[in-house]
């Protein structure tokens, strides 16, 4: 199951080293394949993505862009009990992603304003994955936040999308529902056809093909990132009960057989203890095929011998999600440099984050936490610099600004300056 590495084994630093590179998925083997689907959308618009809907979804619809009174009927014929589930899980997410709000900011300094301004994006499109599961939380989880900011045309863009979807679409605040998935559906969103009309963001995990292509339409639209496989890594100490950790870990690992579920432990019968209880576990799961490659294949323990070096081995991991079931959450986070979601103590589930403690699930993974950020209300706004000299204000800085402009020998520069005061 496991891999089992021990501090000052040689193998430890180099099962390590290759994680930290993990990241670096070779889209390569899909690109050419996915510019193809992005040259045949812009060129045959709606044609091409019902073809490409066609060979890859196995279905065809009738129309790109649901009719809004068919997919709302859809919608209501979810059950009270998942309806309410929804609607529970979409206030406390509401909740969250209001304290992110940014409300802009201006100020005055020797006779000259300045600000910012900050107004959401007028379209965005969240992208929903079909394929092994149906994620309506992923809905969710992308739709509010643009919501909270305030986006008006919010797209969601998912291939044969079930009533459930439908629901947390109406719930979460969607405005159009776009009947496709793929690269062909980023390209459509990205780019426009007859019947879509182009976003300026898009945001949702999706396969590599869906990665390669929102990484290749970026700058036509901008994105949030370009998610891979998902990661759970679970620092246990002592305490930790091996049976709640295995669940943990099995909770990714059962996502998808490229997930990696991780583990950080302090003394190697721990890690022993967990992955025996992985082995029991999965024996009555459902996706076991699934999770058990992924164990298989991706499944590593670090036996570290004492929670700094867990610490380090946490940093350059820079995990997706990471789980610190330790008596001391909070002094070990001080020591962990980056990670996407924490969950804090014995008692935090990784699935409360999946599906209802608040916090958006869309985070970066491949060790992207190093530089990027979980997605937010943040990511569907556009900041704007706001600028007012006052003519004192103009005069007191003339000489400086001449001067600069005329350091880097643009002298247009120097002369808006100059003929403003009459130079």
């Amino acid at each position: 199951m496991l891999a089992i590495h021990e501090r000052g084994q040689a193998a430890y630093e180099a099962a390590l080293g290759s994680l930290s590179r993990r990241g670096d998925e070779d889209l390569a083997r899909v690109e050419s394949d996915v510019r193809a689907i992005l040259d045949a959308v812009r060129e045959r618009g709606d044609e091409a993505v019902l073809e490409y809907t066609e060979r890859f979804d196995g279905h065809r619809p009738e129309a790109l862009v649901l009719d809004r009174d068919a997919w709302l009927a859809d919608a209501g014929l979810v059950g009270p009990e998942i309806r309410t589930a929804l609607a529970d899980a979409a206030e406390r997410i509401r909740r969250y992603h209001e304290h992110q709000r940014e409300p802009g900011f201006r100020y005055e300094e020797d006779g000259v304003e300045l600000g910012q301004r900050v107004r959401p994006v007028a379209a965005a499109a969240v992208y929903a994955p079909g394929g092994k599961a149906r994620y309506p939380s992923t809905v969710l989880m992308t739709a509010i936040p643009a919501t909270v900011a305030g986006v008006k045309r919010i797209v969601l863009v998912t291939p044969n999308p079930t009533p459930e979807i439908l629901a947390a679409a109406e719930i979460a605040g969607v405005t159009e529902v776009v009947d496709a998935g793929g690269a062909q559906a980023i390209a459509a969103v990205a780019y426009g056809t007859e019947s879509i009309t182009r976003v300026d963001k898009v945001v949702g995990p999706g396969n590599i093909y869906v990665a390669c292509a929102k990484r290749l339409v970026f700058g036509a639209v901008d994105i949030d990132s370009i998610a891979g496989p998902s990661e759970i890594l679970v620092v246990a100490d002592e305490g930790a009960n091996p049976e709640v950790v295995a669940a943990d870990l099995l909770s990714q690992a059962e996502h998808d057989e490229a997930a990696y579920p991780l583990l950080i432990t302090l003394s190697r019968s721990q890690a022993e203890a967990v992955d025996a209880a992985l082995e029991r576990q999965l024996e009555s799961l459902p996706r076991k095929p699934i999770a058990e490659e992924a164990i298989t294949n991706n499944g590593y323990a670090f036996v570290t011998g004492d929670l700094t070096e867990a610490g380090r081995v946490a940093t350059v991991l820079a995990a997706e999600h990471l789980s610190l079931s330790v008596e001391d959450p909070d002094s070990l986070l001080e020591q962990i440099g980056a990670a996407g979601a924490v969950f804090l103590g014995y008692h935090t589930p990784e699935a409360a984050g999946d599906y209802a403690a608040g916090p958006s699930h869309v985070l970066p993974t491949g060790g992207a936490v190093r530089f990027a950020s979980p997605l937010g209300v943040y990511d569907f706004v556009i900041r704007t610099s706001l600028i007012r000299y006052s003519q004192e204000a103009l005069a007191d800085q003339a000489d400086l600004l001449e001067r600069l402009a005329r350091l880097e020998g643009l002298e247009a520069h120097a002369r808006a300056v100059a003929i403003r005061r009459g130079g």
